[in-house]
């Protein structure tokens, strides 16, 4: 069928022409881009490590943790469509993507002040050993701003770099699998950072009449998180350099070097989004359903990764003994290790998808992370009938824990890839804007997420309160989507004739 530009030739009277090729984004741009998401992951990999069980230790029992990270889900699904919609549409001089990385990174460090300084926030306003109602208050409104700031940066990045890649498949995957890769950085240094007991000795002002040791070293912790933060937006903000968007009829333009200049056709905005899904081919249903169920298996082990290992793997409970700490911190280690094995993928992801196929290798990855769930209930069972008391945990429990946390980072590589660029390339041609196809998927993945929060914690106490239930669906999420995804999701046919354009 004969396309818009070709009416218009032919009613100049002029040939049929194809349109001039784009100049490609080099992939040092790309990569400076995709920096950003070093320092946002950094403050991820604090959170998830830390905050659970920091939660607990401010009193929350672990029945109820879960609720707390609902925040995340709930603020992902309404924010991540609004800022979608609001970038796509953004008219500024700075152009469409970049204010609202300024200011998500600007968010991000608002939220880790309050949060980092939630104890002594509940000192101030009467909290007593006992009662630390306020500060808990205070933390949980820092965890809201928190988790909104971070839906609120991390779609623009990711609709930035759609953006300079356009519908080139293979830069496409290349984009996502360095936003992957610094992902995968800032993990390691986060991590890393989590598992280290003496930062309090480096800012010793942290330690305060209300902030214990604990206290202190996660409060430094995010004072480390701030430099990456202002340092990494910067990075990437300089990099790709947006002209202003001028009409709204206007498609994506670049100039020169390859950079985005704004323009898109109209979105639906946050109320049509749903009505978007008619639109949708079957492809990205499949690539849809297979997010959903991956995210049912991932969210249980980013939310309790660490607090398994305190309980399960260290036999301590919080507040109780240095058992549950210690478990804490090598669950961090543990994490550490899941980071650099994701970045060692991310490296390899463009080679290994345009092999074996993308859907195959999210399929495959899907199947990893059952056997590694599977892994995580054996050794629980082994620990559980292993009487070590107080005693540390014998060697061979803590190397096995710490193997699985290590080979889940290949599948988490692909997550955290993968299915960005499989909608991100499927959804050019529907004429939406990659800022709400960012909103599309991420409704895939806040869903479940919202399920998980809800259901884990009671589910995990009418099981007897620990973690081994949630870890079950895990696994049978995760199998049921590496199925569908080796079965249902194909390559795309290439068209050979542009390949002479």
């Amino acid at each position: 069928m004969a396309g818009p530009e070709a009416d218009r030739n032919r009613h100049r009277g002029g040939a049929t022409a194809a349109p001039p090729p784009r100049s490609r984004v080099s992939l040092r741009l790309l990569l400076r881009v995709a920096s950003v998401a070093c320092g946002i992951q950094f403050g991820w990999a604090l959170q998830l490590s830390l905050l659970t069980p920091y939660v607990q230790e401010l009193g929350i029992p672990h029945a109820w943790s879960s609720i707390i990270w609902l925040c995340g889900p709930l603020s992902g699904l309404l924010v991540q469509p609004i800022v979608g919609h609001m970038s796509d549409q953004c008219t500024s001089k700075y152009g469409r993507r970049r204010p609202f990385i300024v200011a998500g990174g600007t968010a991000i460090i608002l939220a880790v002040i309050i949060i980092a300084h939630s104890a002594d926030i509940g000192g101030l306003l009467g909290d007593t050993a006992d009662n630390k109602t306020m500060a808990i208050v205070a933390f949980v409104i820092g965890f809201w701003i928190l988790d909104v700031a971070n839906n609120m940066t991390q779609g623009p990045c990711r609709a930035l770099l759609a953006d300079l890649t356009g519908n080139d498949a293979r830069r496409t995957r290349v984009a996502n699998a360095y936003f992957s890769l610094f992902m995968a950085i800032g993990n390691v240094l986060g991590y890393a950072t989590g598992a280290y007991s003496g930062w309090y000795k480096v800012f010793p002002f942290s330690l305060t009449s209300s902030c214990t040791i604990n206290c202190a070293n996660l409060k430094s912790a995010f004072y480390i998180d701030i430099i990456f933060i202002i340092i990494t937006t910067y990075i990437s903000i300089s990099a790709a350099k947006e002209r202003p968007r001028i009409s709204s009829q206007d498609g994506p333009q670049f100039s020169e070097d390859g950079t985005a200049q704004s323009g898109h056709i109209e979105e639906a905005f946050l109320w049509e989004l749903f009505g978007t899904f008619r639109l949708l081919p079957g492809s990205v249903w499949v690539i849809l359903l297979v997010t959903c169920l991956n995210w049912i298996g991932w969210f249980p082990f980013i939310l309790f990764d660490t607090d398994w290992m305190g309980r399960e793997i260290y036999g301590g409970e919080p507040n109780q003994g240095q058992s549950y700490s210690d478990g804490v911190r090598m669950g961090a280690f543990g994490l550490m290790m899941n980071s650099v094995v994701l970045g060692i993928t991310s490296v390899l992801m463009e080679k290994l998808c345009r092999i074996w196929g993308s859907g195959f290798m999210w399929g495959l990855s899907n199947i990893l992370m059952t056997i590694c769930f599977f892994a995580m209930l054996l050794i629980t069972f082994i620990a559980k009938n292993m009487d070590y008391g107080t005693n540390p945990p014998p060697n061979g429990i803590v190397i096995s824990a710490l193997i699985v946390f290590a080979i889940l980072g290949i599948p988490l590589a692909i997550t955290y890839s993968v299915p960005y660029a499989l909608v991100s390339t499927r959804i050019e041609s529907l004429g939406l804007g990659q800022g709400l196809s960012m909103g599309v998927l991420n409704l895939a993945i806040v869903v479940p997420q919202v399920i998980v929060s809800l259901g884990s914690g009671p589910w995990d106490q009418l099981f007897g309160g620990g973690n081994s239930p949630a870890f079950v669906v895990a696994a049978l999420s995760a199998f049921a989507a590496g199925l569908i995804a080796l079965i249902a999701i194909r390559r795309p046919r290439v068209d050979k004739s542009r390949l002479h354009h």
